[in-house]
């Protein structure tokens, strides 16, 4: 996408101009179960649950589990809130896992036309981590704030539209950015590049798997990571509203 490499372009003249800049390059796979279950035409439940790997399958990188609940003003828009609690694993010779809780709240909005599924969404997080010092938990959270903006492509490809026993293309991009008074160098948190194949095996229950690129500046401001990662994702709506 000519989005992405303008922004990488935008995050190479912003860097700090101290010390050469370092890309570290990785394998992961990330795994993920999506659950939004409608309770009421106004009212629903949000939970997700992820499981993330570098080296390929060799360590753990992430564990997070993310409740929230939604409100729909219309059956195009979701207003959201919740909770996540994370993992975050260490770099190999460390041992100290790294506890994270965040709030964040978030606005999707959905288009269906012939052919094509259109899906953005706008989240704000706030970030509680926990301190980490000589590879030992400390007293105390670091706080900052993350804003995301993801856009989400989803092309039929046997079908007019996606419902059941539809093959169908996702492309997705996401960028994230950092703030905060602790945010020194890394404002430019991430971005997420991501294609792949998905297929809807009901009303309710779909999958999609492919390959993303994961692009992230690291606190230093000079060093990155540069993930090549098999996501695979099912995602789970299931209805609970009376059918009468």
């Amino acid at each position: 996408m000519k989005k992405h490499a303008l922004l990488l372009l935008l995050v190479n003249f912003t860097l700090p101009s101290f010390g050469q800049k370092q890309i570290d390059k990785y394998k992961g796979v990330w795994s993920g179960y999506m659950a939004q279950a409608r309770l009421s035409d106004k009212w629903g439940l949000w939970f997700d649950l992820h499981a993330r790997h570098v080296d390929f399958l060799d360590r753990w990188s992430t564990q997070i589990i993310r409740p929230g609940i939604i409100y729909y003003p219309n059956e195009n828009l979701r207003v959201m809130a919740g909770y996540t609690y994370a993992r975050n694993f260490p770099a190999p010779g460390l041992r100290t896992v790294r506890p994270e809780n965040r709030i964040w709240q978030q606005v999707i909005w959905t288009t269906r036309q012939k052919r094509l599924q259109t899906q953005q969404g706008i989240r704000i997080e706030e970030r509680f981590n926990r301190k980490v010092a000589n590879d030992q938990l400390q007293d105390g959270y670091h706080f900052a704030f993350r804003f995301r903006y993801q856009i989400t492509l989803r092309v039929p490809l046997n079908r007019d539209f996606i419902e059941a026993n539809t093959v169908f293309l996702a492309l997705s991009e996401e960028i994230l950015v950092n703030a905060g008074k602790q945010i020194t160098y890394n404002v430019f948190d991430q971005n997420r590049l991501f294609a792949g194949l998905g297929y809807q095996f009901t009303e309710n229950l779909g999958v999609q798997a492919g390959y993303m690129n994961q692009f992230q500046q690291l606190s230093s401001g000079n060093r990155f990571n540069s993930n090549n990662v098999l996501r695979v994702s099912i995602f789970h709506t299931p209805d609970f509203r009376n059918k009468e």
